[in-house]
């Protein structure tokens, strides 16, 4: 009897301390309110207010992946850029990421786009437009400007212009450059030349050089760069292939071969052959230092050199510009914008793509694109960074760049100006460089090297089209 009693207290005293410590539990600010019930208004509002001292963790920023191919000074003019996004967006984080060239970006993009490891957001160089859209690896940033009914009639629109295909925006341009003339003022008025009034033609070019040949210089350099090519068949209104220069449909032929490449490659000729031009070879570096050492009095480059240039002529010589020269009679032209634009990859998330949009129309803001203008040379792509004091104290100090404003805005917007469409460009520049040094070296004539290589980018394009059918 005694066993039975000690056991039926013991019991009871077990029941009272599982009683005891439930309500120690139920009560405490830190108990575990998921599995603690409880009919008490008073206690579900005590609930409550332990829960406020609870935080809730920060999201984690959306990252965007950048890819670019601008190296040097312009490299830290990008990092710049994305630091100053990246402080004013908590929600956005930008990484950009230098992959070397165009060529070499373009060819990592591609490897990775199976593997989805590649970027958000990439910079490719105008002529790999089309094969960016045909690679259906885009979300056209039509589709954003759609969505946030985004105003783009502040942007450039000959700049537009080339980056349009069937009336969409497929990406945002970002640096962007023409071809000028620039010719040292100095060597002009030492050969008679009136440096107020440079040569406009071919044939004022020609007679330039040849007043200016003396003394051990020379009149002029040009590059052997396909990029030239194109601007002097636009600057013709000519098209560089069939089909509406590729933008009506996909292009299937060459022009290269027409009277305006014959024409151009014969007067290239004609001034080495006179001894009033010197072949430097395909860099536009070899022709750039030549002018700047005044071993040349004319030479085409890149209003992206045009403050290097300037600065590196200090001291020495005052540099002028013009725009680029046509055949005298030649009919309505102008320069194609050349550099790179911005492309939205469609194979990340869609907060992925977003957070890239917003960086997009930060890049776009007429504060940024005058920053980006005055430490590199390139256009504004948006007119309204022009009011922007730096801009105008800029031009006081860089009076030439505004030859390159005038030519951009005096160019008619037409197939031949908005620039040649075709998958195989990059291909089809080496071809044209290849068949002028044919030229240039007495290997072929004009008609017969450009004839050659108008076939051979043809048949480049033929193979290109029947891979994307």
């Amino acid at each position: 009897m005694k066993a039975s009693r000690f056991k039926i207290v013991m019991l009871m005293a077990t029941a009272i301390l599982m009683v005891f410590v439930a309500a120690c539990g139920n009560s405490g600010s830190n108990g575990n309110t998921e599995n603690t019930q409880t009919n008490d208004p008073a206690a579900a509002e005590e609930g409550n207010g332990s829960e406020e001292t609870q935080t809730e963790a920060p999201k984690e920023p959306v990252k965007v992946i950048w890819w670019h191919s601008m190296g040097g000074e312009l490299g830290k003019v990008v990092t710049q850029l994305a630091n100053d996004f990246n402080a004013a967006h908590s929600d956005i984080q930008v990484e950009e990421v230098f992959q070397g060239t165009y060529d070499e970006s373009l060819n990592k993009m591609k490897a990775s786009m199976d593997a989805k490891s590649g970027p958000s957001l990439i910079q490719v160089y105008e002529i790999g437009s089309k094969f960016m859209i045909d690679s259906k690896a885009v979300t056209p940033v039509q589709n954003f400007i759609d969505a946030d009914s985004y105003d783009i009639s502040n942007l450039e629109e000959n700049i537009l212009g080339y980056y349009k295909f069937d009336d969409q925006l497929y990406s945002m341009p970002f640096n962007t450059s023409n071809p000028v003339l620039y010719y040292n003022k100095d060597m002009f008025k030492d050969a008679g030349l009136d440096p107020a009034n440079p040569p406009k033609t071919y044939e004022e070019v020609t007679n330039a050089a040849k007043a200016l040949t003396k003394d051990g210089k020379t009149g002029a350099s040009f590059a052997i760069y396909g990029w030239f090519m194109e601007q002097l068949f636009a600057n013709q209104g000519a098209e560089y292939v069939n089909n509406g220069n590729g933008r009506t449909a996909s292009a299937t032929e060459s022009q290269l071969n027409s009277e305006a490449g014959v024409q151009t490659v014969t007067w290239l000729k004609e001034l080495l052959d006179s001894k009033t031009a010197l072949n430097l070879g395909r860099k536009t570096d070899d022709t750039k230092k030549a002018f700047l050492a005044e071993q040349i009095g004319m030479t085409l480059d890149s209003t992206g050199s045009l403050r290097g240039i300037v600065d590196g002529a200090k001291g020495k010589f005052e540099v002028g510009t013009a725009f680029l020269p046509r055949p005298a009679g030649a009919s309505d032209g102008g320069v194609v914008v050349g550099g790179a634009s911005l492309w939205i990859l469609n194979n990340k998330p869609e907060a992925e793509q977003q957070a890239a949009w917003e960086f997009i129309k930060y890049l776009a803001e007429p504060k940024t694109q005058a920053q980006w203008h005055i430490n590199t040379g390139y256009f504004p792509i948006n007119k309204q960074a022009y009011d922007e004091q730096s801009v105008k104290d800029n031009l006081v100090n860089y009076p030439q760049f505004q030859t390159a404003i005038d030519q951009l805005h005096a160019t008619k917007l037409s197939p031949a100006t908005q620039g040649a469409v075709m998958g195989v460009f990059p291909e089809a520049r080496q071809i044209v460089e290849g068949a002028m040094e044919e030229v240039f070296t007495g290997a072929k004539d004009p008609a017969k090297a450009l004839d050659d290589a108008s076939k051979a980018i043809t048949d480049k394009i033929a193979t290109y089209n029947k891979t994307v059918q």
